[in-house]
């Protein structure tokens, strides 16, 4: 996470809703998107959205956004692995 804040803009920094509030983050550098790490390596991932919007205050992107994948396609029959992500652009509005 270090290194993403040394990086003058990030194209866009993706918090994934993955499942009963849990999150984790992705970054898209040049065009190639990237999992956020710690500094020991693990991915970043919290249950508290805002705690996470907090860690990456100092990393300066041109968008940030919620994107949610969601499963049910495949659980009612559906086409498996359709892509269904959903993304909405979201601000820092400083709740910590």
């Amino acid at each position: 996470m270090s290194k993403l804040e040394k990086y003058f803009f990030v194209d866009k920094v993706i918090y994934h809703s993955l499942d009963l509030a849990l999150y984790n983050v992705s970054a898209v550098i040049d065009g190639k998107e990237f999992m956020i790490t710690d500094e020991k390596g693990q991915r970043l991932k919290s249950h508290n959205f805002i705690s996470l919007q907090k860690q990456l205050r100092n990393v300066k992107a041109k968008t940030q956004v919620m994107r949610h994948t969601s499963a049910y396609d495949e659980m009612v029959g559906g086409p498996s692995k359709s892509d269904n992500a959903l993304e909405v652009p979201i601000g820092d509005n400083q709740l910590y």
